[in-house]
């Protein structure tokens, strides 16, 4: 297939890039390098420098005929998104409305859709949370996940457009960017190497349900097969609090950092853990890596590219 991934000079959809080249698919990535970069991205893809607000990329639709779409560019800072909605809407949702475009105008086979498990559920009624959670999002990151969500039905309503939607837990692994507000496996991990104090938010009782990079790929490359416009959890179904990824961390490094706490972040949730049940009974994919295993790998992709 030729095969276009949106962000895939970041973390996720560039391990993804690389699969789908395994594979043997055309792959191009299009990607504004405004938080990815170009050393991520694998020397036997088509590289496009733009941005997917971009109306012109209508040109390269044209052009090449995707048979399919792996979105993954996003606004993707929590935070961020609190402090200036306007621009998390204008990225994600108005952006992905013009890729939305482009694939009916060119007849895209598929469009796959990077969400997220945590951000569109908010505070969980029950644990952990299945597709059919009620989905009341608490910042406007999630919220324009949500919307698209929402779009890509009524794509598919309107234009027969195929979608999957793929819901992520807290992922992880080699590449992640750790200068970024999100992603605290990298945080501390860079912090530790260097030997710089990490500081855990409030208690560090905050949960996550962490999955590793490699695992979440898999999925990916299995969800392009289905033939049927869904959403999937893609998740390990195991709560992690903060502390724990701290001293895991801690004794794989062995640097002998002290726990230290700072004061909480402003509205975080304090529980998010997604169940993958219904992939797992579709398509029998289940997590692989358990979470030391992944953090040891993670630890020595830093080592070495630091």
């Amino acid at each position: 297939m030729k095969i276009l991934v949106t962000g895939g000079a970041g973390f996720i959809a560039s391990h993804l890039t690389d699969a789908l080249i395994l594979q043997d698919h055309e792959v191009f990535v299009l990607d504004n390098l405004s938080t990815g970069f170009k050393k991520n991205i694998n020397p036997k893809a088509h590289f496009v420098e733009s941005d997917i607000r971009d109306k012109g990329i209508i040109d390269l639709f044209r052009k090449e005929k995707f048979d399919l779409l792996c979105h993954h560019a996003a606004q993707m800072d929590v935070r961020r998104s609190v402090a200036d909605p306007s621009y998390d809407a204008e990225v994600n949702i108005n952006g992905t409305i013009n890729l939305l475009q482009c694939c009916v105008r060119t007849r895209v086979g598929k469009f796959m859709f990077a969400s997220t498990g945590g951000a569109v559920y908010g505070e969980q009624k029950y644990f952990p949370a299945d597709e059919q959670h009620d989905t009341n999002p608490l910042s406007p990151y999630g919220i324009s996940k949500l919307a698209v969500e929402k779009y890509l039905y009524f794509y598919n309503m309107q234009y027969g457009l195929k979608y999957t939607i793929l819901r992520y837990a807290n992922i992880y692994g080699p590449r992640q960017n750790p200068f970024g507000e999100a992603g605290v496996v990298a945080i501390f991990t860079t912090k530790m190497l260097k030997g710089d104090q990490p500081v855990i938010n409030g208690t560090g009782e905050q949960t996550r349900d962490y999955v590793f990079v490699g695992d979440v790929v898999k999925a990916n490359l299995i969800a392009i097969e289905d033939d049927v416009s869904s959403i999937y959890n893609i998740g390990t179904g195991t709560e992690t609090n903060v502390n724990e990824i701290f001293h895991n961390l801690n004794d794989i490094i062995g640097k002998g950092m002290k726990e230290i706490h700072g004061p909480a972040a402003q509205g975080e949730q304090m529980r998010s853990v997604i169940t993958s049940d219904k992939l797992f009974k579709r398509f029998n994919w289940r997590p692989s890596t358990i979470l030391r295993e992944g953090l040891e790998n993670t630890v020595l992709y830093f080592r070495e590219n630091s």
